[in-house]
């Protein structure tokens, strides 16, 4: 297996924590925080990677071939359907906090009151 996968992961991982480290607007670090996200499905699918595997569709795999690992593929698909949701959920605070306050600095929002 190569390690080409996890270094990119890494490198992805990486930028995003950066950007998100150093951002001024709201909606740049939801998108940085969605960079920081797609490492993981990099990730998951790397681990799940198999060479010359076959669907893991099991009534038609021939004996002896070794089928690619479904679990994963399941975890990566959940995860992009919550890091969406996730998302989708920031960028409406992000919204009603730009409403609320008129900047979309963080580092410039009035506190929140109760």
């Amino acid at each position: 297996m190569s390690e080409l996968p996890f270094l990119v992961t890494i490198w992805l991982f990486l930028i995003g924590l950066y950007g998100i480290a150093t951002s001024r607007n709201t909606i740049h670090l939801v998108s940085c925080l969605f960079v920081a996200q797609s490492s993981t499905y990099l990730l998951l699918l790397s681990v799940g990677y198999r060479a010359h595997g076959s669907a893991p569709i099991l009534s038609g795999i021939p004996p002896g071939a070794q089928p690619v690992d479904p679990v994963v593929q399941s975890l990566a698909l959940t995860d992009i359907v919550v890091g969406a949701t996730v998302s989708a959920l920031i960028l409406i605070f992000a919204l009603q906090s730009h409403k609320r306050s008129g900047t979309q600095d963080p580092r410039r929002t009035p506190p929140m009151r109760g």
